[in-house]
Order: C-alpha cells, then structure tokens, then sequence
C-alpha cells in the first residue's frame, strides 16, 4: 500500500482555523479547516511550540487564530503574529453563546466556538495597539486607580464622622472637606471631645489617604512629562485648545484612541467611546433607550463634562444647545453636544489644527 508523505507545500492554498482558550498553565486548542474540525488538543502556553507543531502537521498552509482578550493582554498575539500567523483577539462579549453552552461551558467548548467563529468571519477584532502605547496607558490606569483609592478613603472618614455623629463644622466649605485642604485635615487630627480610640482610627485614614496623594500627585507629574515627549506633544497641544479639554483629557484621548484614522466614519469612532444608545428593534416598531454601557467610559464622561465647559465658552455650540433644548432636555441635548465635540476632535488631530471657535461641525 502506498505511504503518503506530508512535505512542505501539502497544505498550500489552505487555511487551518485556530481557536486558543488561553489559562495561565495550559491552552486549549481547536483546530478546523474550511470543512472539517481536525482536532482539540491541551498545549503548553507557548506561541512558538504552537507554531511548530503547525508547521510540522499542516505545512505550507495559512494559519489563523483567535482568542479572546483577558489577562494576557495582546503578548500572545504579538508573538503569533511575529511567528507568522494572522492572529485575532476578540472581546470576550462577542462571543456568541447558546443556552447549551451556558450550561455546559468548558476549555473545549470554548476553543471550538472560538474556531468556528474565526472560520465564520463572524466578529470583529480588537484593535491591537503597539507594545509602547500599552505601556504608556499602564500610567493613566494607574492614575485611575489611586484616585478611586483615595475618594474611597475620604469617603471613609466621612462615613466614620457620620456614623459617631460629629459633624463638620460651617466654617469648611464642601469644596475643602472635599480636597482635604490644611485646615480641613489639620481639625480631623484634633477633633475636640472624641475618643482617643476613634480619633487614632481617623488618623489611620488620613495616613493612607495623604499617602495616596502623594503617589497621585507623581502619577500626574509623570503624565505631564509624557505629554511633552516628542510623539505626544504635537497633538497634546491641540487637544488642549479644545474647551473644557484639560492636560488630563488630552492624554486619555491620546492614549486610547493614539491613531484617528483607524475610524474610517464618525459612527465608529462614537461607538469606540460609546457615545451611542441602546436600540431593540421588531417588526415595524424601534425603541430608542440609553446610552451603551460599552466603549472607553472615561472618556465618554470627560467629553460630556467638557462639553458644559464648551457650551458656555463656544458660541456656536451655546447656540446649538439652546436649540437643541427646545425639543429635548438638557441632559440628552449634551450628549449631541459631546458628540460635536468629539466630532471636532477628530477633525483637528486628522487635520492637525487647533481648534476654533465659533465653528458647528
């Protein structure tokens, strides 16, 4: 009987589907073809191993794989794609799911749908940014985080005085209990006639929230620096003529979009930040709801904040708001507001021009 041997081009003109539900220990992986599933194996979480065992099983062939995004990052898509293979990650929400695999989910399930959904072409991939901009916005997330650490810890201390019942004097205003000014800190140190005991517990809290500060206050400095390198400041500067946009809007728009034109149409650049409703559809009937919970909620937040600032500074925005106001309330109004602005936006850093006022786009 004659022996059929594998060489280098038995898979040419083909394509090998990979599927990786990716843990920290051990992959799973499926493999299809444009008309059969080949096989589910367990492998190591190596990109390189992966690929020699394709070269050497499926020569000559087109390699293709997805995954979906969680605590490896883009790492293990880089290297594939490094390696020579059309790599994909997906969101972990648009994966399809039945009721089945709902209540039947495992490592082997996942990897196949995974397959099947990439031989589909039935979702689109996340954007994979460079390795330097991954790195970049490892500072804003910190940034994020310290300051959701310390409005926690002032939160604390106002719960405590709330919960033994001593109340803030009238002398502080809110602004200053809120920032935690000298004054302010120096009288929760010595509030008169309260139990040592608790007083030693308010001073724990102000230990770590001062402490707190200080990092956020290097974050920020750092965040700064950045912005004046040679890759940012250019458009940094544009960004901050923008009303209502401050040093710290301009580095979140900077950092997560970091390439306007990968937005070919306005509608995509509103669905990357999220400035988009809910919408359910029926037969003849459309219900238009809120906006969509997806997309980068800080800077869907920072737009609609600095969009107040722009109505009162820009008159052509003022004018629109009032307009718009006639027929809605002033709540949905600013979010067409936001989006002129974001509008604006990628008009000025497409264009590389500072923002003008007076201008509806």
């Amino acid at each position: 009987m004659p022996s059929t041997k594998v060489s280098k081009d038995s898979f040419k003109g083909q394509s090998i589907y990979i599927g990786i539900d990716c843990h920290h220990k051990s992959w799973k992986v499926t493999l299809l073809t444009d008309k059969f599933e080949l096989k589910t194996m367990s492998r190591d979480p190596d990109p390189a191993s992966l690929v020699t065992y394709l070269e050497n099983h499926y020569p000559g062939a087109e390699y293709k794989a997805v995954y979906e995004s969680g605590f490896n990052g883009f790492t293990v898509c880089r290297k594939l794609r490094n390696l020579g293979v059309d790599c994909q990650v997906v969101h972990a929400m648009d994966v399809p799911s039945s009721h089945k695999d709902r209540q039947q989910k495992s490592d082997k399930s996942d990897s196949r749908k995974l397959a099947q959904l990439l031989r589909s072409h039935g979702f689109e991939g996340i954007d994979v940014p460079p390795i330097h901009i991954e790195v970049d916005r490892k500072l804003l997330r910190q940034h994020f985080s310290v300051t959701r650490m310390l409005t926690s810890e002032k939160n604390r201390v106002k719960a405590t005085l709330f919960q033994f019942g001593i109340e803030i004097p009238e002398r502080f205003s809110s602004s200053q209990s809120r920032s935690w000014s000298k004054v302010f800190i120096e009288w929760l140190r010595s509030i008169p006639e309260i139990e040592p005991k608790l007083q030693s517990s308010i001073n724990n809290h102000i230990e770590t929230g001062l402490l707190l500060r200080k990092q956020l206050l290097e974050i920020t400095k750092q965040l700064r620096s950045l912005s004046q390198t040679e890759e940012y400041k250019d458009d940094f500067s544009l960004l901050t003529s923008v009303p209502g946009i401050g040093p710290l809007g301009a580095m979140k728009i900077l950092l997560q979009v970091y390439n306007m034109k990968r937005f070919q149409t306005m509608d995509k650049l509103c669905c990357y930040v999220g400035l988009i409703p809910k919408m359910y559809g029926s037969g003849e009937k459309m219900i238009t709801g809120k906006l969509s919970k997806r997309g980068r909620k800080d800077i869907k937040i920072m737009l609609i904040e600095a969009s107040w600032v722009a109505v009162r500074k820009d008159p052509a925005l003022t004018a629109r708001f009032n307009k718009l106001t006639e027929r809605m309330n002033k709540n949905k109004a600013i979010i067409r507001i936001a989006k002129n602005l974001l509008n604006r936006i990628r008009h000025i850093l497409t264009h590389k021009i500072e923002y003008e006022i007076g201008v509806v786009s």
